[in-house]
């Protein structure tokens, strides 16, 4: 039970959820109210909260956002940047900034997982871009460079610019980045947060070797996803 505890008290809610949630709960309890004064029968008011309360439920659970830190030396590692599931582990030919051949590890996030974002390698912000786009399935290979996208460029200590990029996907249609250009950035710090489905892609250069494989699922701020020669 004691551990139990410890771990709940890790958890906290995403600041981007706050107002949305009280805002719906509020509401919940005054047409909930409003049901029992209508109605004689206590099933309509039921009926409503059942329903209502499962989806607040659900979208607290999306919001809720685990306090981490990475254990151990950050020195060129590059580290899960959110929650979810490995999609992409390839050489991809990024034509937008660098123009050559990177390596590309893009990690998926259900509805389910958390999408808080994090930096996924200490360095410094070289600049942040936001690109208006289409809203296909994030997990489809287009959506990398179709899809509306924030693009997060980071120089790290050694002079290697990665690129990390938030993707919206079909039904996520608000990226938040909290990266600012010239500031400098840890692992540990939060860098935004996508709502609903999405996908976070991570353009490394060719001498980084990758430490995940597809279809691996991944730890924000936890699981190692490839190391900087």
């Amino acid at each position: 039970m004691g551990e139990r505890i410890k771990k709940l008290k890790k958890i906290r809610i995403h600041r981007e959820g706050t107002n949305e949630l009280t805002l719906s709960a509020g509401l919940i309890v005054a047409i909930g109210a409003l049901l029992l004064h209508l109605f004689d029968s206590q099933i309509p008011f039921w009926i409503f909260i059942v329903i209502f309360g499962t989806v607040w439920l659900m979208a607290l659970n999306f919001y809720r956002c685990p306090i981490r830190y990475f254990n151990g030396d950050t020195e060129k590692l590059v580290v899960a940047p959110a929650d979810g599931k490995v999609v992409v582990v390839e050489e991809a030919e990024e034509n937008e900034y660098f123009h050559d051949k990177r390596l590309m590890i893009s990690i998926f996030m259900s509805p389910l997982n958390v999408h808080a974002n994090w930096f996924p390698i200490d360095g410094k912000v070289k600049f942040v871009h936001h690109q208006n786009g289409n809203y296909h399935k994030a997990w489809l290979p287009k959506a990398s460079e179709e899809n509306e996208h924030a693009d997060i460029m980071i120089t790290t200590p050694e002079g290697e610019d990665v690129l990390v990029r938030q993707i919206a996907g079909a039904v996520a249609r608000r990226i938040v980045t909290y990266a600012k250009e010239d500031e400098d950035c840890y692992i540990d710090e939060h860098l935004g947060f996508i709502k609903l489905g999405s996908r976070v892609d991570v353009f490394l250069p060719l001498t980084a070797r990758a430490c995940v494989t597809i279809g691996q699922p991944t730890t924000g701020d936890q699981t190692v996803i490839a190391k900087l020669a």
